[in-house]
C-alpha cells in the first residue's frame, strides 16, 4: 500500500495517522500493524508471509464455541500485504484495568475465562498440526525455540519426543534423556490451543470476559499445553498475578509443567543453568 493510495475496503492510508480517527500499535513479532478507527472497527495489516492463518483459527472458534471472539468483516490480499478488518471488541483489555480490579473480580474473570477455554478442548485432532493440517509455530514448547521457525506436524507422542530431545544440551547423558521421556505425559488429545493467554488478550467490560483476541498462536497442541503456557509470564508482575488466579481454575497438569520445566534446564548449557539458579537464589534474598 502506498503512501497515496487508500486501502479499498477501509479507506486507510498513510494520511489516516495524522488524523484523530486513527490509532495503531505495531506487533513487530507477527510483522503486523493493528489500527482502531472509532469504537468499532480494527484493521490488521499483516505480512503476507505470516507462518499462521489467524482469521481461519477466529472462525473455527466462532463456529464450534461460545467464546467471543472478534467478527471478520473483510479478509483480503492486496500486494504484499493481508488486510484483516474486523470488529472491536467491546470493553478494555484485561492489562489497563487489572490494578483497579478488586480480588473478587480478578477471580470472577479468570473463572469465565476458564470455562471458555473448556469449550475450546472440545476441538481436537488426531495430529499436533496447525489448522490447515501445516506445522505448528507455537513453539514455546521447543526450549527457547524461534517462534517463526516450524515444527510439526506429528502423529505420536514418539514423533513429538524426537524434536523436543533436538534440542536437548549435548551434554546430557543418555540415561537423563531416557528418564525424562519415560515423564512427558501423553500429548493426546490434541486439543486446539490458544497459546498466549496474557492479560493483554483478554477484554473485559464490567467485571465479564467480553472478548478472546490475538489467535495467531493457535494450534492442535498436546492436551496439556494450554494449561502448561497458561503459568508461564513473561510480561512483568500483573500478568503473572493474573496467571495465578487463571491457573486456579486450568485444569491440573501439575506434573506436565514439572516435566517441561525439567526439559528447558536440559536445553541449557550448564553455565546458563547455573547463572539462573544463582539469580533466583538472590530473587529470593531479596524478597526476604
Amino acid at each position: 500500500m502506498t503512501p497515496s493510495n487508500a486501502c479499498f475496503f477501509c479507506g486507510w492510508s498513510q494520511a489516516c495517522q495524522h488524523d484523530g480517527r486513527y490509532r495503531g500499535h505495531v506487533n513487530s513479532f507477527f510483522q503486523e500493524e493493528v489500527m482502531s478507527f472509532g469504537p468499532g472497527t480494527v484493521l490488521k495489516v499483516q505480512d503476507n508471509n505470516l507462518p499462521t492463518d489467524e482469521v481461519s483459527n477466529i472462525r473455527l472458534v466462532q463456529e464450534q464455541t461460545s467464546i467471543p471472539v472478534p467478527k471478520i468483516l473483510e479478509d483480503r490480499e492486496e500486494e504484499d500485504q493481508r488486510l484483516v478488518l474486523m470488529e472491536r471488541i467491546p470493553g478494555e483489555p484485561l492489562s489497563t484495568v487489572w490494578p483497579s480490579l478488586s480480588f473478587e473480580q480478578r477471580e470472577s474473570i479468570a473463572k469465565q475465562t476458564a470455562e471458555y477455554l473448556l469449550e475450546l478442548r472440545e476441538i481436537q485432532s488426531n495430529r499436533m498440526q496447525s489448522l490447515g493440517g501445516g506445522p505448528v509455530f507455537n513453539n514455546s514448547l521447543f526450549a527457547y525455540g524461534d517462534d517463526s521457525y516450524s515444527r510439526g506436524p506429528f502423529a505420536s507422542d514418539d514423533e513429538l519426543w524426537v524434536e523436543m530431545e533436538r534440542q536437548l544440551h549435548e551434554s546430557v547423558p543418555e540415561a537423563v534423556r531416557e528418564q525424562l521421556r519415560s515423564r512427558m505425559p501423553p500429548a493426546t488429545p490434541y486439543t486446539f490451543t490458544h497459546g498466549d493467554l496474557t492479560y493483554s488478550n483478554i477484554m473485559v467490560k464490567d467485571g465479564c470476559v467480553t472478548g478472546i483476541i490475538n489467535w495467531e498462536m493457535a494450534a492442535y497442541m498436546p492436551v496439556w499445553w494450554e494449561s502448561v503456557r497458561a503459568s508461564i509470564s513473561e510480561h512483568g508482575d500483573e500478568d503473572e498475578d493474573w496467571k495465578i488466579f487463571l491457573e486456579e481454575y486450568m485444569p491440573d497438569y501439575s506434573a506436565a509443567y514439572e516435566f517441561w520445566r525439567d526439559y528447558l534446564y536440559l536445553c541449557l548449557d550448564p553455565s546458563q543453568v547455573e547463572a539462573l539458579e544463582q539469580a533466583e537464589r538472590e530473587a529470593l534474598m531479596d524478597g526476604s
